[in-house]
């Protein structure tokens, strides 16, 4: 084993270990009876990539880590790459706010998977306008945009997306309306209409794409969830023919005490919409698929 596989596996075991210290006698995700509450629809602010429809306590920071390694299978994953933990494929370090009891925000720095972009700053804003109340009201909803600007070298050859002619050639932008359900003790379903925008694209590419979203949460357990995630990208017959995929992800879910740990298999490298949305091109049919892990802490 290499000594950059035993860091990884490392710092894997010690994210591990931070979220076992929780308060087992917490029950994060209490029963199904909200005559004065709304239910907790999802455990964290996001589902797998993509947000989910709950916004952040008042006056409440959370930390966030996430990471993706390479493919597990595959001709660049397997044995050889001790199944994708060799290579890293993105980062992102986030801190965000929030601000009252409907509003929050948040900024990240991501390493950036280099197709195209490396060296990504983001930042969004987050408003829930409702919640399901037994009774009253039956889903919950709200609304973000947020934006990323890369940093990265600007590229020698024109004809290259990252080439940069100008410097708001360099942000990309997304939209979304979050609107989601609890059903019971046991399930939860959100759907993501979402636009993403970016402001310079290849010649086969459009600027603006409209995607619909939809994710799934089941309970098994008083801390263990199942989720999914699925984007799909509707544009025209004569752009992005070839090369792109949309994204799918499963993942499962520990939540504790002021904790939220998240292990994710996605054919999605990048992090945050305007990256994982445009940008996913592995299919999980060939083996292009690969592990990540979330973690969060709020204090």
């Amino acid at each position: 084993m290499t000594i950059r596989t035993k860091r990884h596996l490392l710092s894997f075991i010690l994210l591990l270990s931070i979220c076992s210290f929780g308060q087992d006698e917490f029950d994060f995700d209490s029963d199904f009876e909200f005559d004065s509450e709304p239910p907790i629809t999802f455990n964290s602010t996001r589902v797998i990539s993509g947000h989910s429809v709950e916004v952040l306590p008042e006056k409440t920071f959370e930390m966030r880590i996430e990471h993706r390694f390479g493919d597990i299978a595959g001709s660049n994953g397997g044995v050889q790459t001790m199944f994708g933990f060799d290579n890293v494929t993105d980062v992102r370090i986030a801190l965000e706010y929030g601000l009252t009891e409907k509003l929050m925000f948040g900024f990240g720095r991501c390493k950036g998977t280099g197709v195209p972009y490396r060296s990504l700053l983001d930042g969004f804003v987050k408003c829930r306008l409702f919640e399901q109340v037994k009774d009253s009201i039956p889903l919950s909803c709200t609304i973000l945009g947020g934006a990323t600007f890369t940093y990265q070298k600007a590229s020698s050859d024109i004809s290259s997306v990252n080439h940069f002619p100008r410097t708001t050639h360099r942000f990309a932008y997304f939209s979304q309306l979050n609107i989601a359900r609890r059903f019971g003790k046991f399930l939860s379903i959100s759907l993501m209409p979402t636009l993403v925008h970016r402001n310079y694209v290849a010649d086969n590419d459009i600027n603006t794409l409209v995607t619909y979203g939809g994710a799934l949460r089941i309970k098994l357990s008083k801390k263990f969830f199942l989720l999914t995630e699925y984007y799909h990208c509707f544009n025209g017959t004569e752009f992005r023919q070839e090369g792109y995929q949309n994204s799918l992800g499963v993942a499962l879910e520990w939540s504790t005490f002021g904790h939220n740990f998240t292990i994710n298999f996605t054919n999605s490298k990048g992090l945050g919409e305007t990256q994982f949305i445009p940008y996913t091109s592995a299919n999980w049919l060939n083996g292009q698929f690969r592990m990540g892990f979330c973690v969060s802490r709020q204090f």
